[in-house]
């Protein structure tokens, strides 16, 4: 899923490989980032979760709050 795609569908959540995706690195780097902290995450049993919004301000963009116009 894109980032556009990601906000046009409102998707609170992506997958550790689709944050790799959008960094440009591989799954197994993603990973690795994962556990050294660098990608915020959430744990749901044995997967992985990226919060959209945390990640958005990690890479500097800018998170819609799904609020237009307040």
């Amino acid at each position: 899923m894109s980032m556009s795609e990601t906000m046009r569908t409102g998707a609170k959540t992506i997958s550790v490989e689709e944050a790799g995706k959008w960094l440009g690195v591989s799954r197994n780097t993603a990973y690795e980032a994962v556990g050294r902290g660098e990608i915020p995450t959430i744990k749901i049993g044995r997967l992985y979760r990226v919060p959209v919004a945390p990640f958005e301000r990690l890479l500097g963009l800018s998170v819609s709050t799904g609020k237009e116009g307040a």
